[in-house]
């Protein structure tokens, strides 16, 4: 049961997947929603966008020259994907590592190729927190060293992780419907549409947590 139940959220063994299609279907909906007559909905993405720009771009400092503009992107693109998982039979790219590693990873990569090549001092000074004792200084440089090269992992797992437990929960929940009276069948239906909010609510949350974490990451390298 465990191995089909598992199988659900398994995209292929083969290289070149149908399933990671569902990765770009959210990219269909953009030309409409930006080149046709501003509707309700294009209005009220801009005022998204408008948002995040004035957050991010606080976050960044005067220094952010349309920076803000990726971390945008990368917050519509993951909350394109996280929404599309909660439909039946659509594949579920951000509950795995390869496609979250993979944003993750060459944005920290960049962050700190940069930072060390133009900012040495500044990240030198990054791995020894002020007012730590000069006894304790050794100690600090190797903290800071491990939980600046586990960032990437963290990123990654805590967005995977966090859109695959929902689906896990429906899926359990949904197997036992069959073998349910009527009467618990529709607290079971009840359960899956609150379990259903939660997981709207579970993937603006991580969307927006993923872009903000990485401005911060970025904002630290100036």
């Amino acid at each position: 049961m465990m191995a089909n139940l598992f199988s659900s959220f398994d995209p292929s063994t083969t290289i070149m997947s149908i399933n990671w299609i569902s990765s770009f279907i959210g990219m269909l909906l953009i030309p409409s929603m930006f080149w046709l007559i501003p509707s309700r909905m294009n209005i009220l993405w801009m005022k998204i966008t408008s948002t995040l720009h004035k957050e991010f771009k606080i976050l960044l400092g005067n220094n952010s020259s349309g920076s803000s503009l990726i971390f945008i992107s990368l917050f519509s693109f993951i909350l394109f994907n996280n929404f599309l998982g909660l439909f039946p039979y659509i594949f579920t790219s951000t509950s795995h590592m390869a496609l979250t590693l993979t944003l993750a990873l060459p944005l920290w990569l960049s962050f700190m190729i940069y930072g060390w090549i133009n900012n040495s001092i500044h990240m030198f000074a990054h791995l020894v927190p002020q007012g730590t004792p000069p006894v304790l200084m050794p100690f600090m440089v190797c903290i800071e060293t491990i939980s600046n090269i586990i960032r990437p992992g963290t990123l990654a797992v805590r967005l995977s992780a966090n859109m695959i437990a929902g689906h896990l929960l429906m899926t359990l929940l949904g197997n036992t419907g069959p073998m349910m009276s009527m009467y618990m069948l529709n607290i079971l239906i009840l359960i899956q549409l609150l379990l259903l909010i939660l997981e709207s609510a579970v993937s603006i949350i991580q969307s927006y947590v993923f872009a903000v974490l990485s401005t911060l990451y970025s904002s630290e390298v100036n």
